[in-house]
């Protein structure tokens, strides 16, 4: 019990909210609100927070919090009949008792597994009956990685239809000095512009003004270069086809209570998720979708990552993802 609690400590956090913090060996860390089943901090070796967190976040449930990697079910957005972003990031997660092991050919100890079932007050909104597993792994190299799986428990015979999403707020230097590749050459929705289709025409996104676009059919892996500080994200997303790209920029970020007036320029959202193509599940059927998200040196030469640098991050990446 005592070599557990290195890696998994369940404690009270902000207003005494119950959070669970995940650590590693060699000093990488996470932490996991059950209200909203959220992540709010995702801490390198060096003790660097990777994640956004708006230092007016409210700390009040059943309100969501503003910042780190937000759980978006049934709903994305504000497509559908839920309020936004869906019921999921508002509702108090438990703690599995006795969750799956990881494969035993792996190293993973600091994780948790939530999970939140339907309520009869939630049935009346969204008639359905529903359990959603959530998995927050902290690997050994320090790489955070979600994993979730949703089932269909109806009794009555009805399928149902969701739209799924990862609202991950990642901590940047400055949002002039960033760039996404990854997403050149897709089609998008402009949310600022009725959800129009685009294609998307630069060689990278850059930022000089709001964004909020959902990127259609996207590969696996998307980068996110923060060139002053010299690091970059590197998403690997499995059952989450699209990608959503926001930063509310100055004057919604000064109309959002909970957001600083200039803290759009410390943030950006790259969301994995899956919204343009709802996923249905018959009763007993079960979906799952899973995030890896890691940071890596780099640096910038003619457009392009160190490419030994991120060879050998790659490597690495993809061998603890395929031991899950």
């Amino acid at each position: 019990m005592a070599s557990e609690n290195v890696y998994v400590e369940h404690c009270k956090g902000v207003n005494g909210l119950d959070k669970v913090n995940l650590r590693e060996i060699r000093g990488c860390s996470a932490e996991v609100y059950l209200d909203g089943g959220q992540v709010t901090s995702w801490k390198n070796e060096f003790r660097e927070q990777l994640l956004f967190l708006s230092s007016k976040a409210t700390f009040k449930p059943p309100n969501a919090i503003r910042g780190g990697i937000q759980i978006c079910f049934p709903q994305f957005g504000t497509i559908g009949s839920l309020e936004q972003h869906g019921f999921a990031r508002n509702r108090l997660w438990s703690v599995d008792p006795d969750p799956p092991p990881f494969p035993a050919n792996t190293s993973h100890r600091a994780f948790v597994d939530l999970i939140l079932r339907h309520s009869e007050e939630e049935v009346r909104i969204w008639p359905h009956r529903y359990e959603c597993r959530l998995r927050v792994a902290l690997g050994p190299g320090g790489d955070l990685m979600l994993t979730s799986r949703i089932r269909n428990t109806n009794t009555d015979g009805k399928s149902f239809t969701f739209t799924f999403a990862y609202h991950t707020y990642f901590s940047v230097t400055d949002i002039s000095e960033v760039r996404v590749e990854g997403l050149e050459t897709l089609d998008y929705l402009d949310n600022l512009k009725n959800r129009e289709r685009f294609t998307e025409q630069g060689d990278a996104l850059t930022f000089e003004s709001e964004v909020d676009k959902v990127y259609l059919s996207t590969p696996t892996k998307i980068a996110i270069l923060d060139h002053e500080r010299k690091r970059t994200f590197v998403l690997r997303k499995d059952g989450l086809p699209d990608a959503v790209v926001w930063n509310p920029w100055d004057k919604k970020a000064k109309a959002m209570a909970d957001f600083g007036d200039d803290e759009y320029k410390h943030m950006l959202c790259v969301t994995a998720a899956c919204v343009e193509k709802p996923i249905i599940l018959k009763p007993g059927e079960e979906w799952k979708g899973r995030l890896e998200i890691s940071a890596v040196p780099s640096s910038y030469c003619s457009g392009q990552l160190d490419p030994r640098r991120i060879f050998r991050s790659y490597y690495l990446i993809l061998s603890t993802f395929s031991e899950i």
